[in-house]
């Protein structure tokens, strides 16, 4: 939907340096400063847009009482690599910076997306933990967010391989469209070629089968092992960064991160990544709050 007018809310298309946003405000006057909802949307970095999501932005700010921001980071491969993440970054400093010019608390801003939305929301979170020249993010909203590219061999890979919307080989042929890589990549990615025993014995303490829950795990069949192809490990670098896999990210970064809500779908071939993060935070004594959608998909 196009920005247009709404009986609730105030909607205006600006930019943040640079920066396609649009911000709702509610039109009813609030006695103190609103709650503040950052929003990253979906659509592997490739699709997606803020005219898509209007409907879902509109609902929040309706329904939570809060101004909401949408980021219109532009998309790959046209716009290459990390862009999309500076992009996010750079949208969300500028708000907590001016967030009273919008009637909203810099103590009460939170940031959110869906599934690419949420890597980025991540990413975002882990960028500006140790920042003291602005104000904390209260809260992150991850929805069943990407959050590594390592494992394409996890339980729910296996029992959502082949699921509607976003099945285990379209995962793998996004990446590496936004990545603008050759697809002829896709193969020994899946079955895990890229990654070399160092980094798979470096990761497996937070990536791995063993820490996702038994009642998530049935059926599953450990893959056999896979020959790592040096060839394909130099192709593809930027899987290995935290940005892009934000799972990978230290604990030092880990643990200053602010209160988080996780939530995670069964019929969603990256439902265990939302898991296996649940797991890092609490390990780093971060609050979590967890939704699963049993009959949910991505």
């Amino acid at each position: 939907l196009p920005a247009c007018r709404d009986s609730c809310l105030f909607i205006k298309d600006l930019h943040f340096d640079g920066i396609p946003v649009r911000i709702y405000l509610p039109k009813e006057p609030s006695a103190s400063k609103r709650r503040g909802v950052i929003f990253f949307h979906g659509g592997c970095g490739i699709f997606g847009s803020i005219r898509s999501y209007e409907r879902i932005c509109r609902y929040i700010a309706r329904k939570s009482d809060s101004v909401v921001l949408s980021v219109g980071y532009h998309l790959a491969p046209e716009h290459k690599y990390p862009a999309q993440t500076l992009e996010c970054l750079t949208a969300t400093v500028h708000f907590l910076k001016t967030a009273e010019t919008y009637g909203v608390d810099p103590a009460r801003i939170i940031v959110c997306g869906d599934s690419v939305g949420g890597t980025y929301t991540a990413s975002v979170c882990q960028e500006l933990g140790h920042r003291t020249d602005i104000p904390k993010i209260r809260a992150q909203v991850l929805i069943y967010p990407f959050l590594q590219a390592l494992n394409f061999n996890l339980p729910s890979h296996q029992k959502n391989a082949a699921i509607a919307f976003l099945s285990r080989e379209h995962t793998v042929h996004f990446i590496l469209k936004y990545l603008n890589k050759d697809c002829s990549l896709k193969e020994p990615i899946l079955a895990g070629s890229h990654v070399p025993e160092s980094i798979n014995l470096k990761y497996r303490k937070w990536i791995n089968p063993d820490l996702i829950p038994d009642v998530f795990k049935l059926g599953y069949k450990p893959p056999l092992p896979s020959l790592f192809l040096p060839q394909v490990h130099e192709e593809v670098q930027e899987l290995f960064e935290p940005w892009f896999s934000p799972l990978l990210a230290e604990d030092a970064v880990i643990c200053p991160l602010p209160d988080t809500c996780i939530v995670t779908c069964e019929h969603d071939v990256l439902r265990d990544e939302g898991l296996l993060y649940k797991k890092r935070l609490e390990d780093n004594n971060v609050h979590v709050t967890w939704h699963h959608v049993e009959k949910g998909f991505h």
